[in-house]
């Protein structure tokens, strides 16, 4: 029995619709079918809709190979890299 999709809050089920948007169009621009999308990512068809609808229950690693394929994976090193409030409470704790 697969896991249970995560209760995400309605500004973060937002933010992974817009993302599968986002995947969707790259996969457009791109003219690649949702066949040769999900072959070359080694995934069901159904598994490349969920992830373009942003369902939560698609794994992480599931959007990492997708990026993959439409040569986004540059943009993964990306996501948290900019911590603004991780450094500023980092640089607090450095104050005297």
């Amino acid at each position: 029995m697969p896991a249970a999709a995560p209760r995400l809050f309605p500004k973060e089920d937002k933010l992974l619709a817009e993302f599968g948007k986002r995947l969707r169009l790259a996969r457009l621009r791109r003219k690649l079918t949702t066949r040769t999308v999900a072959m070359r990512a080694n995934m069901a068809r159904s598994t490349l809709r969920n992830a373009e609808l942003g369902d939560p229950a698609v794994g992480l690693g599931t959007y990492v190979r997708l990026m993959s394929v439409l040569g986004l994976e540059a943009d993964i090193a990306k996501l948290g890299a900019d911590d603004v409030v991780g450094r500023k409470l980092q640089d607090a704790e450095l104050d005297p």
